[in-house]
C-alpha cells in the first residue's frame, strides 16, 4: 500500500506539473521527433546520420550541442551500433575508451568509468535504470558516455560518469518496416525487426522486436534473449507532444564466472573450461520499463516536459564458482541469489532562453522524485564432502546442496531532487555553465533474519560549473569543476548496517580541462585532461584499532583524444584514446596506500572505421588495445595487455537488401579482457565471423 500511494502521488504530481503545459496557447512549433529532450524551434543544426553526434541535451537537459557541453562525452550511434553489428550494451562499451569491463559475475552489466566501479550508473533517456541486469541495444537510437562527476544531471553517483542509452521513438511522417537476421561461427543468432506505422496524421505507433540465441567459445554457455518495445508519439496540438513506452526483455543464460588465477595471471590452457555447474549456474532477468512524457513549448524560448517511469525487475541467478587453483586441485563456492525491485520516477523541466544585445541565456529548473523498493535473498551451497576437484579440461563438480536462506533484506529508497542551472553566453565568444542539485535521499533497510534495522537521510548540494572559451564557431575550449556523492549503502542500496549508518556520503570531485573541435563539418575532435578525487571513503581508525573512519582517499588523473564522424566522404570513424593513472592515496576499505586501483589500464585505444568503396561496398576496420592492468586492488594478478583487431565487409545488394561481414578478434589473439576479482576472470572470444542480412520495406 506505501509504494502503490506513493506512485498514486508521485503521478499526480507530475500531472500536475504538466497540467499548466497542456492548458498554453503559446504559438511556437511543435516538439520535433526524434529528438530527446528539446523542443524544435532551439535543435541542434546538423546531420543525425554516420559516427558523428551534435546533440548535447543529455548532458545539460536543455538544448546545447555537443560542441558546447563542458565535459568529456563519448557516443556510439545507431550507424555505428550497425556497422559493428553489436546487439548488447557491453559489447558496444569495449569501443568506448575510458571505460574498463568488469565481469560483472557473469549475470550483470558492471563497468569502471575512470576507474570507478559501478553497476547503477545506467540510464534511460535520462531516467535511471539500476538493477543488475544485462541491457540489449534492440530498441536504442545512441548510446552516450559521460564522463566526470555528474550529480546535477543525475543525482547520486555518476561519479566517474554516467551511461545513457537513448530510445527509438515513433516517427509520424513515414512508415517502414527494416528487419536484421545474423548467425555467427559458433551457432549464435539474432533476429530484428524494426516497424513504424503513422496511425494517424498527428500519431503513430513503433515497434521493435529481437530474439536472440547465445553461444560461444566456452564449453555449456548457451542462453536465449527475448525483447519487444512499442512505443507511441501522439501529437497534442501544436505545442505538444506525448510520447509513451514499454519494453519487456526476458533474458535467459548460463552464469560464466570464467577461470581462477595461477601464479599472479589468469590460469593458461583452460580457456574453454567451465568452473561450474550448466545445470545449477543459470541466471534469469525479467524487466519491464514503461514510460510515458509530455513535451511542450510555450514560446519559442520557452519549454516544459515532464516524465513518469515506472519499472520491475524480476532476478534471480545462481553459480558454482572457482575461488583459487594450486595448479592441481581448484576450490569451488557457490550461491543462488534472488533480487526483485520497482522504480517509480518522476521528472520535470523548464528551460527558458532568452537572448539580446550579446548576451544569451538558457535556465535550466527541474524537479524530481523517485522511490525504489528492494527484496534480495541468498542461498550459500554446501558441498556433500569437499569443494575442491581435480583441475582438468572438464571438471567434476562435487556434489552439493543449498543451505537455507543465509540473507534476506529489504530496502526502500526515497528520494527528492530540486536543480538549478544557467548556461550564459557573453558575447560571441564566452559561455559559463553554473548550476546546484539538492537531493534528499532517504533510505531504510531491513535483515530479514537478524531483524536489525538501518537507515539513514541525506541532504547534499552538488555543485557543477564550466567556462567555455569560443575563439572561432567549431572551436571550444572550456574548464569545468563538478562534484558527486554517493551514500555509504553502495551503488545498489540493498542494506544499510547501523554502523555505516553513521557516516556521510563518499564525494567525487572532478576537474577538467579540455577542448572540442569541428575542423570540417562532420567530424568533431575532443581532449581532455582531468583529476577525479574520491573522498570519505571508510577507513580504518589510525588511532583506534578496530574502528572506521571516513579518511579514505583515491585519485585517478588522466589524459584522452577523440575523433568521430566523417573524416572525408567515403571515410567514417570514431578514434580515441585514453590515458589514465590512479591510485589510492590512503588505506582504506579498498586496499592499502599506493595501490593501484583495479582493472584501470593505464593506455586505452578504440578505434572503429567504415570505409565505403563505391556506393555498394565498404569496408570496415577495428581496434581495441588495452594496456595490463590489476584484476583487484591487491594488486596481485595482472591481466596482460593485449591488441584485438576487428573487421567488416558490406555488400547492397539492391535499394532493400544488404549482406554484412563482421569478424571479431582477427588475428586470433589470446586475451582476458575483464574480470571479478582475482579468480573470476574472462578469457576473450578467439577468432568469429558473424554473416548478417538487413532488409527495408
Amino acid at each position: 500500500m506505501k509504494l502503490y500511494a506513493f506512485r498514486t502521488a508521485l503521478l499526480a504530481g507530475t500531472v500536475g506539473m504538466a497540467a499548466p503545459v497542456l492548458a498554453s496557447d503559446g504559438a511556437s512549433e511543435a516538439p520535433p521527433e526524434g529528438r530527446d529532450y528539446l523542443p524544435r524551434e532551439i535543435v541542434v543544426t546538423g546531420t543525425a546520420e554516420g559516427y558523428r553526434l551534435e546533440d548535447g541535451s543529455t548532458a545539460t537537459k536543455t538544448p546545447t550541442p555537443l560542441i558546447d557541453v563542458p565535459q568529456g562525452v563519448s557516443f556510439l550511434t545507431a550507424d555505428q551500433l550497425e556497422d559493428q553489428s553489436i546487439r548488447q550494451l557491453n559489447e558496444a562499451l569495449r569501443y568506448v575508451p575510458g571505460v574498463s569491463l568488469e565481469t560483472g559475475e557473469g549475470h550483470r552489466d558492471e563497468i569502471f568509468i575512470r576507474g570507478q566501479e559501478t553497476t547503477a550508473d545506467f540510464y534511460l533517456d535520462g531516467l535511471r535504470d539500476d538493477a543488475q541486469y544485462y541491457r540489449s541495444l534492440y530498441n536504442i537510437e545512441r548510446v552516450e558516455v559521460l564522463k566526470g562527476a555528474n550529480a546535477l544531471i543525475f543525482g547520486r553517483g555518476a561519479g566517474g560518469g554516467a551511461v545513457n542509452r537513448v530510445s527509438k521513438t515513433a516517427r509520424t511522417d513515414e512508415g517502414f518496416l527494416n528487419g536484421q537476421a545474423s548467425v555467427d561461427t559458433f551457432g549464435a543468432f539474432a533476429l530484428l525487426a524494426d516497424l513504424n506505422q503513422p496511425l494517424a496524421e498527428d500519431v503513430a505507433l513503433r515497434i521493435n522486436g529481437t530474439y536472440e540465441e547465445f553461444d560461444s567459445h566456452r564449453d555449456f554457455y548457451e542462453g536465449r534473449f527475448v525483447g519487444i518495445s512499442p512505443t507511441l508519439t501522439a501529437q497534442l496540438g501544436a505545442q505538444t507532444r506525448l510520447t509513451a513506452t514499454y519494453s519487456y526483455d526476458d533474458d535467459r543464460r548460463v552464469t560464466d564466472r570464467g577461470v581462477p588465477s595461477f601464479m599472479n595471471e589468469p590460469l593458461r590452457g583452460y580457456d574453454k573450461t567451465f568452473f561450474g555447474d550448466p545445470d545449477f549456474n543459470r541466471a534469469r532477468a525479467k524487466v519491464h520499463i514503461a514510460r510515458m512524457r509530455l513535451d511542450h513549448s510555450f514560446t519559442a524560448g520557452l519549454s516544459a516536459n515532464a516524465s513518469v517511469q515506472y519499472a520491475d525487475y524480476d532476478k534471480i541467478y545462481a553459480n558454482i564458482v572457482p575461488s583459487g587453483t594450486d595448479g592441481q586441485n581448484v576450490t569451488l563456492g557457490g550461491y543462488q541469489d534472488a533480487t526483485a525491485r520497482e522504480n517509480v520516477i518522476g521528472q520535470a523541466n523548464l528551460v527558458w532562453q532568452t537572448g539580446g544585445g550579446g548576451f544569451g541565456s538558457t535556465l535550466l529548473v527541474g524537479v524530481e522524485a523517485a522511490r525504489q523498493d528492494t527484496s534480495n535473498a541468498r542461498r550459500t551451497v554446501d558441498f556433500v564432502t569437499t569443494n575442491q576437484t581435480p583441475l582438468a579440461r572438464r571438471i567434476e563438480v562435487p556434489a552439493f546442496t543449498l543451505a537455507p536462506t543465509s540473507r534476506s533484506r529489504d530496502s526502500q529508497l526515497e528520494t527528492l531532487s530540486a536543480y538549478l542551472q544557467e548556461q550564459l553566453r557573453i558575447g560571441e565568444h564566452l559561455e559559463i555553465v553554473a548550476g546546484l542539485r539538492w537531493d534528499r535521499f532517504d533510505l531504510e533497510t531491513l535483515d530479514l533474519i537478524g531483524g536489525t534495522p538501518g537507515g539513514r537521510v541525506d541532504e547534499k548540494v552538488s555543485p557543477r560549473l564550466g567556462l567555455i572559451v569560443k575563439p572561432t564557431t567549431g572551436l571550444s575550449l572550456y574548464a569545468s569543476y563538478a562534484e558527486s556523492f554517493l551514500p555509504q549503502a553502495g551503488d545498489q542500496f540493498l542494506i544499510l548496517s547501523p554502523g555505516n549508518s553513521e557516516f556521510e556520503p563518499e564525494k567525487f570531485t572532478n576537474y577538467e580541462i579540455g577542448l572540442k573541435w569541428s575542423p570540417v563539418e562532420d567530424l568533431l575532435v575532443t581532449a581532455a585532461a582531468f583529476r577525479l578525487d574520491r573522498t570519505n571513503t571508510r577507513a580504518p581508525d589510525p588511532d583506534q584499532p578496530g574502528l572506521v573512519v571516513l579518511a579514505g582517499e583515491s585519485r585517478v588523473e588522466g589524459f584522452e583524444i577523440g575523433a568521430a564522424g566523417s573524416v572525408t566522404d567515403f571515410w567514417q570513424a570514431n578514434i580515441g584514446y585514453t590515458y589514465l593513472d590512479g591510485e589510492l592515496l590512503t588505506t582504506s576499505t579498498f586496499g592499502t596506500a599506493g595501490a593501484r586501483l583495479q582493472q584501470l589500464p593505464r593506455h586505452q585505444i578504440a578505434a572503429w572505421n567504415r570505409f565505403d568503396l563505391d556506393d555498394r561496398i565498404g569496408v570496415g576496420l577495428g581496434v581495441v588495445h588495452q594496456s595490463q592492468q590489476y584484476a583487484s586492488f591487491s594488486n596481485t594478478v595482472v591481466l596482460p595487455a593485449y591488441w584485438r583487431v576487428d573487421a567488416a565487409a558490406y555488400f547492397t545488394v539492391s535499394e532493400d537488401v544488404s549482406l554484412q561481414l563482421n569478424i571479431e578478434n582477427l588475428f586470433d589473439e589470446t586475451y582476458y579482457p575483464s574480470a571479478h576479482g582475482n579468480n573470476n576472470i574472462q578469457p576473450a572470444e578467439p577468432f568469429s565471423a558473424r554473416i548478417g542480412v538487413r532488409f527495408a520495406f
